[in-house]
């Protein structure tokens, strides 16, 4: 079987670390985990911390100061934004969870094992802004993997 190597004529760059420990560092598993780009700002799970952050662009690509805007977030793994405003499904990987987290309000339940979640890994919010998918890796409860549909409600 040949081989191959990968070859570029530039020097290996070195990029800028945008977050050294804390907020978005590992603590004892993962750390930083699922990531998204929203008005101007990046936006990162912590898997380890349960928070979710939010760090500003400035005008350079740089970053500003990282802000906790959710926390106490058991083992969150990925979000994603509902359509109305800084709104996000969160889930939680150990609980076997999604939460809705709206600004200024608690974390809510709104699927769990009774809907099926077996260590929810991702959860995406589909472009009719309704539909809701929730996949669940099953890791550490090997059970089934499985993907989950369901619907905000909005119509």
């Amino acid at each position: 079987m040949a081989r191959h190597a990968a070859h570029t004529s530039r020097p290996r760059e070195k990029h800028p670390t945008w977050s050294e420990p804390p907020p978005s560092a590992t603590t004892n598993f993962f750390g930083a985990n699922g990531v998204k780009v929203r008005n101007g700002a990046v936006w990162v799970s912590n898997i380890d911390r349960g928070t979710i952050l939010r760090t500003l662009l400035t005008g350079k690509g740089t970053a500003g100061r990282p802000q906790i805007k959710a926390s106490g977030l058991d083992s969150v793994d990925d979000f994603a934004f509902t359509g109305r405003g800084d709104q996000l499904l969160a889930a939680l990987n150990i609980p076997s969870k999604v939460v809705l987290i709206t600004p200024g309000g608690p974390a809510r339940t709104v699927l769990d094992e009774n809907d099926g979640l077996r260590n929810t890994t991702s959860v995406a919010v589909a472009v009719d802004k309704d539909t809701v998918y929730v996949n669940s890796g099953a890791l550490t409860t090997g059970g089934d993997a499985n993907l989950l549909t369901a619907h905000l409600g909005r119509r």
